[in-house]
Parts: structure tokens; sequence; C-alpha cells
């Protein structure tokens, strides 16, 4: 009789637990309904949509609408099923099932509640970016790991930060004006980065600022945002891919109240940083280099390039390392399809004319799934393919190196070539 009455509470408990859960989840995206309702006006149009909220170790998803094709179950007010292994888990959008979802990790997801609205909000806008007109390719701005790349973003945020803190107009102004000159001659030391660094602010930027402006912080919160992810960011190992979301959000705070929507006046042909010149009224020197070597010591630049001399030593001779690992001994190159990743960006390596060396990362693509968790996989420039490390071991479909585990789906294969490399193929 004991035991048949434990059963029964052990039934009412996991039932309870089950059903907490799901109302919290539900909860949770209605915040998120609301919050896009509330900012319709931001971009003309509600941009609620797909979300799914993943577990990455369970592959358990929760998701605020069925599917198309009724794999996902209804519970309450939400839907849930098992991601299978060829859906990639991360924040981000991804297209399942026909549906474009904004995706979350479920365990990762910020502890405060606004912080939660913005990440889930800058998904929603990568959801409906296409539909924005916003239908961007990605660039390479690895010179932004460079020694010179790094010293010039680090003084341009610390002007931002400077910004934010003012107390009146004029400070503002001086700031900003002195964060577009760190920019500008950061600009001018890489050929081409004006280009690139627009693109990935035009999709990581604006949609960063959409989840900002949709957080429903308040104007003291918002400040304390931007400060706390500016240092957040400064202290990260890697700038490459991340950049574009610290810069754009608070030059756009600042431009809203003159324009609250200037939003809606950037297309994917805008040059963000010449909209931003003329828009917040920022005279520029004719000599910016000489302007930079008279106001960088206000921003901290002799321990920043200390700092930065420091890491450039470290960084080079994990190049070095990683340059012996993929061409001085045997490698599987990998060519991409239809290639979806999921990585931590503030790991990567630039390796120059070679590629980003990505430390882990999970890849999925018509020929399966390969799943990085130690060696590091090398990105081609124009990420058309990816290095790894020799494979050391095959059961059936299943192929392993050293730190890499590659699951090959039916019709392709691994085939050593002459020069002692491998490489994976179609079966002919």
């Amino acid at each position: 009789m004991k035991q048949i009455t434990f059963s029964i509470l052990l039934c009412i408990t996991i039932r309870s637990s089950a059903q907490t859960k799901a109302d919290t989840i539900a909860l949770l995206f209605k915040n998120i309904e609301t919050a896009t309702a509330n900012f319709k006006n931001l971009w003309g149009k509600d941009i609620y949509g797909p979300v799914l909220m993943v577990d990455p170790v369970t592959r358990m998803a929760y998701a605020n609408m069925p599917d198309s094709f009724g794999v996902l179950k209804p519970d309450g007010l939400i839907f849930y099923a098992t991601l299978p292994s060829s859906v990639i888990i991360a924040n981000a959008s991804i297209r399942w099932n026909g549906y474009t979802w904004a995706m979350m990790m479920e365990p990762f997801l910020p502890a405060n509640e606004k912080d939660r609205v913005n990440l889930f909000c800058h998904e929603l806008f990568h959801v409906s970016q296409a539909s924005l007109g916003f239908i961007l390719k990605e660039a390479n701005n690895n010179h932004i790991d460079t020694k010179d790349g790094r010293i010039y973003l680090r003084l341009e945020l610390n002007a931002l930060k400077k910004a934010v803190n003012a107390s009146s107009k004029k400070e503002i102004k001086e700031e900003l004006t002195n964060a577009m000159i760190f920019r500008k001659y950061r600009r001018s030391l890489f050929p081409l980065s004006d280009s690139t660094e627009n693109m990935l602010e035009l999709n990581e930027g604006i949609a960063e600022y959409t989840g900002a402006m949709m957080s429903g912080r308040s104007e003291r919160e918002m400040k304390d945002y931007f400060i706390r992810k500016m240092d957040d960011f400064l202290k990260s190992g890697a700038f490459v891919r991340t950049f574009a979301y610290r810069t754009i959000p608070v030059y756009g705070y600042f431009l809203k109240e003159s324009k609250q929507y200037w939003n809606k006046d950037i297309t994917i042909r805008t040059n963000l940083t010449s909209y931003l010149i003329k828009q917040l009224n920022i005279s520029l020197p004719g000599d910016i280099s000489t302007e930079v070597k008279k106001i960088r010591n206000a921003y901290n630049y002799e321990q920043i390039l200390d700092e930065e001399t420091e890491k450039e030593e470290k960084t080079n001779q994990l190049i070095e390392f990683y340059k012996a690992q993929f061409f001085d001994n045997p490698s599987l190159k990998i060519n991409f399809e239809k290639k979806k990743a999921s990585f931590d960006a503030r790991t990567l390596v630039t390796i120059p004319d070679k590629g980003i060396v990505y430390p882990t990362t999970t890849v999925t693509d018509v020929w399966g799934v390969l799943t990085v968790d130690k060696a590091g996989a090398l990105m081609s420039p124009d990420r058309n393919s990816m290095l790894i490390t020799a494979p050391q071991k095959t059961e059936g479909n299943l192929i392993a190196g050293e730190g890499w585990l590659l699951k090959l789906n039916e019709g392709y294969e691994v085939i050593k070539e002459g020069s002692g490399n491998y490489k994976l193929i179609r079966k002919k």
C-alpha cells in the first residue's frame, strides 16, 4: 500500500513539474508576443513568429505553434518534440518543417527577463528580415582580430561607453564624434573593411538594436545594459563576428532621440557609417590620422596597446600551432553544399589568408553531421569548405578523428588521396 501511494505521489509530482514547466514556457512566449506587439511601430509590423526553445543536451524542443508536419505535439498552450540530430541547435533563426523559427537554447537563457526578451526579439528580427528587405550575405571581418583592428575597435567602444555615461548633449556629441574618428581610422587601415563591417552591422547590428528597443527597459536600464554588454564584449576572446552587436545599438539609441524610427530608412544598400555621421550631425576632421594621435590617450590607449601586443604574441603562437595541424600533417577536407553551423563566436582564431579556426562547432549538410569538440576546424576564407585533422577510426557511417566525429548520410564516403590527405565525396 505504501509503495502504491508513493507511486501515485511520484506521478503527481512529475506531472506537476512538467505542467509547471509548460506554464512557465507559455508565459515566456506570451511575454515575447506582448513585447513585439507593443513595439510593432518600430518596423511597421509585428515581428512575432515561430519560436523554438531547445535543450541542447536532450534535444527536447518547446514551441509556440505547431510545425507543418505534425512533429510538435500540443501540451496546453505550447508544443513539444525531440528534434532530430540533423537540426543544428543554437541561438539562431533556422528553417525547419515548413517555417523559419527563432531558436533559443533553453539552459542558457539570460536570467534577467528583459535580457531574455532582447534575445528572442533579436532572433525574431532574423525570422522577419527577409520580409523587411534584409537579405544579406556573410562577409569576413578577419581584420577585426588583428592587433590594430582590436585596438581601434576597443577605442571606439570606450568612446561609446563615455557617450552612454555622459550627462550633457555637448559631451555626448563629442564622444560620438571621437568614436567615429576611431572607426574611420580603423577602416582606413584595412582595404574593403568599410564594406565588410557594414554587412555584419546591417545584419547583426540592426537585429540587436531591434532586440534592445523591444526589451522594455527604462532609459537607465538601457544605459546600464549597453555598458554591461560592452564590458563583457571587451573581455571576450574574439571580436570578428560579435562587434556589430555592441556598436549599432548604441549609435541607434542616440539617433532615436531626434529620429525615432530611423531604422526604417535602412536598406541593404545603406552605408551605416555614412548614414549615422549625417543623421547625428557629426563633423569629422580632415586629417583623421593626426586627430587619432591627439585623442587616443584619453581612451586608455597605452594600456590597450600593451594588452593587444601581448595578445598578438599569444595569438601568433596559436596560429602557428593550427597551421602545423592543418597543413604540415594529413587533413580531411569537407566541401559544403547546404551548410548549417553552430559555434561560439567568442573563441574563433583567424589565420591570415587561410581562414578562421572554429575550436568547437557542429555542422550539418547533405552529407551528414560533423561535431568538433576539441581539435578545431579551419573554415576556408570563402566559407565553402572546412579542414579537420585526419580520420583515425571508422565504424559503419561513423568516422572519428582527434576531437571530432563525422556521421555520414547514405551515399557519401571519405577517401584518401595520393597526397596523403583525405576528402569527403559522393559515392559513385
